[in-house]
This record gives C-alpha cells, sequence and structure tokens, in this order.
C-alpha cells in the first residue's frame, strides 16, 4: 500500500498560520499602541533629555514636532503605499524603520541626533500607522466582527496615551530616558516577526506615488514651525527666521498647485469643498495646537515647579486620559440621539474653559487647583469632540473615500499640533525675555545650578528665579492657547451645519477615530 502526501499551495501572500484572527488583531493593535504610545512616553522624559543633551526651551519642543510633522505629512502617503505594494510588506516595513529610528534615538549623544533620529520615527510611523488600520478592513469581514476589531484598535489608541505617561515616568525614573526609545525596539521586532505568520498580504491596488506633494506639504509645515520657534530665541527680524517664513509661502504655495495638478494627490483638495469637512478641518487644528502646547509646558511645570518625579508626571496625567475616554465613550452614545452639533459647541466650550483656567498658572499653584482641575475639563472637553469630529468628517462623503477624508482628519491633527506648539514655544520665549530683558540666561537649558544663583543674587530675585520665569512664560503661552479654542468654538458655532440625519448614512462606514 503506497501512501503519497498532498502538498497545498498557499496563494502568494498567505500567512504561515492562517485562520487566527485574534493574533492578527493583537499584532495590528500592538503597532498602532506603539506608535500611539511614542507621543506621551518621551513627554514626560522631556526635562531629562534637556539636562542631558543640553537643549534650549525652544528647541526641546522639536523632539516632539520632528516627529508629529514627519508623521503627519506623510501619513496619506503612508496609507496609498500600503494599498500600491501589498498593506502587509509596507507594515513591515514601517515596523522596522521605526524601531530602528528608536534605536538610534536612544544612542544620540548630540541634539541633532536625537532630532533625525525622531524625524525618521516619524516617517516609520506614518508609513505603519494607517497600513495597520487598513489591514483589518481586508483581514476582518464586514460586519460585527470588524466592528468589534475598529472597536480594539479604538480603545489601543485611546489607552495608548495613559500607558504611555506611566511607561514614561517608570523607564526614566528607574532606568533613562533613553529607555523610551530602546523599548520600542524589541517590540517591534516581534511585531514584524509575527505579521508574515499570522496575517495575509492584501491584494495590490493601482495608483501613483504622489511624492512631491508629500515633500512640499511637509518641508512646508516644517519651514514655518522652524521660523515660530527661530522667532521665540532670536526675534522676528532675524534673517534665518524671515528666510524660514519665505521657504514656507513657496513651498506651500507649491503644494497647493501640485495638489491641483496631480492624478492622485495626497491630499485631494476637493475634501474641502464642503462646509462642514472643512470646519471640521479647522476645529481638529485647532484643538490638536492647543493640546500639544498644554501637554508640553503641563510636563515642564509639574517637574520644574511642583518638583514631581517622573513617575508622579505620569500618574499626575492619567485624569485627563479618564476624562477623555469618559467624554468619548457618552458622545459615542448620545450622538445618534441629539446629533453632532451639541457636542461639538458644548465640547469646544469646556476646552476653551479648561485652557483659559491654566493661564492662571504662577509659582504658587499647587496640583489640585492649578493644574487637575483644567486638565480633567480640557480632556473632557475633547473627548467630547474626538468621535464627534471623526464622524462628521466622513459625513456626506462616498464609500470608497470616507479612509481618505478620516486620514486627512487624522494629518490635520498631527500637523495642527505641530503648528500650535511652536506658536505656544513662541509666545513663551518673548514672555520670558519681556519678562527679564535679554540679560536672563537659557535658565532652561544649558546655565549651572551655580550660574543660576549667581543670576538671582546680582539680580536681586527670589530663589528659585527659574520658577518665576516659567510660570510666567507658561501662563502666557497658554492664552495662546485660549486663541486656537476661540476658532475653533466659533467654526463649531458658525460653519459647522452637520445635522443627526447626516450621520444616520455613515452605519456602514468604517473610520478610524482621531487619536
Amino acid at each position: 500500500m503506497t501512501t503519497s502526501q498532498v502538498h497545498v499551495s498557499r496563494p502568494p501572500g498567505t500567512a504561515r498560520r492562517e485562520g487566527r484572527p485574534g493574533i492578527a488583531l493583537a499584532v495590528i493593535a500592538a503597532c498602532q499602541l506603539m506608535v500611539v504610545l511614542d507621543a506621551t512616553i518621551v513627554n514626560i522624559a522631556l526635562p531629562h533629555i534637556k539636562d542631558a543633551l543640553s537643549f534650549s526651551t525652544t528647541d526641546l519642543s522639536w523632539v516632539l514636532n520632528a516627529y508629529t510633522l514627519t508623521f503627519g505629512g506623510l501619513l496619506l502617503l503612508g496609507g496609498r503605499a500600503g494599498d500600491i505594494l501589498g498593506r502587509r510588506r509596507v507594515f513591515v516595513f514601517g515596523i522596522l524603520l521605526f524601531s530602528l529610528a528608536s534605536l538610534l534615538g536612544g544612542f544620540a549623544q548630540e541634539p541633532w541626533q536625537l532630532l533625525a533620529a525622531r524625524s525618521l520615527q516619524g516617517v516609520g510611523g506614518a508609513i505603519a500607522s494607517p497600513t495597520s488600520l487598513a489591514l483589518i478592513t481586508s483581514t476582518f469581514p464586514e460586519g460585527p466582527e470588524r466592528n468589534r476589531a475598529f472597536g480594539v484598535f479604538a480603545a489601543v489608541s485611546a489607552g495608548g496615551g495613559a500607558i504611555g505617561l506611566l511607561a514614561g515616568g517608570m523607564l526614566t525614573q528607574w532606568l533613562d530616558w533613553r529607555w523610551v526609545l530602546f523599548v520600542n525596539v524589541p517590540i517591534g521586532l516581534l511585531i514584524a516577526f509575527l505579521a508574515p505568520l499570522f496575517i495575509n498580504e492584501s491584494d495590490r491596488q493601482t495608483g501613483r506615488f504622489d511624492i512631491l506633494g508629500a515633500i512640499t506639504s511637509t518641508g512646508g509645515m516644517a519651514s514655518l514651525v522652524y521660523g515660530f520657534i527661530r522667532a521665540a530665541d532670536s526675534g522676528w527680524k532675524d534673517p534665518v527666521t524671515l528666510a524660514a517664513f519665505g521657504a514656507a509661502v513657496v513651498l506651500l504655495s507649491l503644494f497647493v498647485v501640485v495638489e491641483r495638478r496631480a492624478a492622485d494627490p495626497i491630499t485631494p483638495l476637493r475634501m474641502f469643498a464642503d462646509r462642514n469637512r472643512s470646519g471640521t478641518y479647522v476645529i481638529m487644528l485647532s484643538l490638536a495646537a492647543a493640546m500639544f502646547g498644554m501637554f508640553f509646558f503641563i510636563v515642564l511645570f509639574v517637574q520644574n515647579v511642583l518638583g514631581y518625579s517622573p513617575i508622579d508626571s505620569g500618574l499626575a496625567f492619567l485624569p485627563i486620559t479618564v476624562a477623555i475616554v469618559t467624554g468619548a465613550g457618552l458622545s459615542t452614545r448620545l450622538l445618534p440621539v441629539l446629533g453632532p452639533k451639541p457636542f461639538l459647541v458644548t465640547g469646544t466650550l469646556l476646552t476653551g474653559a479648561g485652557m483659559a483656567w491654566l493661564t492662571r498658572l504662577d509659582p504658587g499653584s499647587g496640583y489640585p487647583g492649578g493644574v487637575l482641575g483644567p486638565m480633567v475639563l480640557f480632556g473632557f472637553g475633547m473627548g467630547l469632540n474626538f468621535v464627534t469630529l471623526t464622524l462628521t468628517a466622513v459625513s456626506g462623503v462616498a464609500q470608497h473615500e470616507a479612509g481618505a477624508a478620516s486620514g486627512l482628519l487624522n494629518a490635520t491633527q498631527q500637523v495642527g499640533g505641530s503648528l500650535g506648539l511652536s506658536i505656544l514655544v513662541t509666545v513663551f520665549g518673548t514672555a520670558s525675555r519681556n519678562e527679564f530683558g535679554d540679560q536672563l540666561p537659557d535658565f532652561l537649558a544649558k546655565a549651572t545650578p551655580q550660574q543660576k544663583a549667581e543670576f538671582a543674587k546680582t539680580h536681586e530675585l527670589p530663589a528659585p528665579w527659574g520658577h518665576d520665569v516659567l510660570s510666567q512664560g507658561i501662563s502666557t503661552a497658554f492664552m495662546a492657547g485660549v486663541g486656537f479654542v476661540v476658532l475653533a468654538v466659533l467654526t463649531a458655532l458658525f460653519v459647522v451645519r452637520v445635522r443627526k440625519s447626516d450621520l444616520e448614512a455613515l452605519s456602514g462606514k468604517s473610520a478610524a477615530p482621531a487619536a
């Protein structure tokens, strides 16, 4: 009796251990967690990074902006790459690039080395994040199974910030700030190893890469952000400052021309034709501008003024995460009943009230009344807006363009955060110079404790003199944050007119909440 073995051939790109959707979802969610976590995990370590690499306060903002600018600027291009080249292949490449950049950043010895690594991290995140979301649609069939997968993805996006705050505090305090970057390496390598085992490759689609659009948009925004940050240090008449703003105008104008002529534009300008969608993007940009600035300066305040340790700083930020999740859950349940308008208006008003409260910070402010109260109010307002803005952004969009509409919203969030942070840093730097004049050394960067004490003695300032300058600069910067939120409130009141009936057509559409 002869026994013959039958070898079943698999189509190219089939997972070697297919049929395990739970593990596939875990791999996809782990990628999103790593990308989302990276923003807050680095935030907590900022004061230690400043001291270790001798950053100035204004230049320190580039540790965040270098990541968010490349991430936001290339986000749509990353999604397009997955569609054309295969989502799993691009997903793995993005994860490996992100991991390599994290390793390089952890070994950085000079500020420029860390900023280059952070920019490369943003490129990796822009490739991996949109393809991870798209892999859900190609891995799970439409219906309850896909909806549950999107629910897990959204929960990870919302909870990643809180995990990053705690992890950043523990790694910085117990090991070293470099571990907030090193920690990505083993996680990324594990994800890259598991993806081909449990996730099928997607079918490739036809299309073109809008490389020129990506370069001009990212370069233009980077020049604009650099102009603001340069102005904080060198003033508005500085030749380099003026050159940066000039380059921004040229590049962003060229970007608009490129997008109008491109066959497959990275940013479909037709998305801005609808007033509801345009209003949504303005609100997201404004709120992100205020939120990124708030996180940046409150981390400096609680560690440098209140004297919190990195772990205590992480715990201090947990209430805002709870507030965001609570607001998002409430809006999700009540949106079908009340429609989006009440949540947009109420959410922006609460966010503005929280930001206005933060303008009262001074060296005598404590955590409960000076930080906790306004952060919870701010976070709850943001939570009311996140889901609402996502649904409004895809309202009235054809099914095949829903991904582009929501992706553009996420890109707007990242770019708006970078632009807003740079403007708040500029206001901070100007307020600090006005407070103590040109004799003021960079109190948060290169001055030694002895130099600070000598300066305080010479100028008859109470010690610790840096607390007064820092608090004054932060409270003034938050006034600019209030201006951003006022723009969001006005847009919600007078521009966005989406109705409850407009959202009923979205039940079959899949859009990832902005996070």
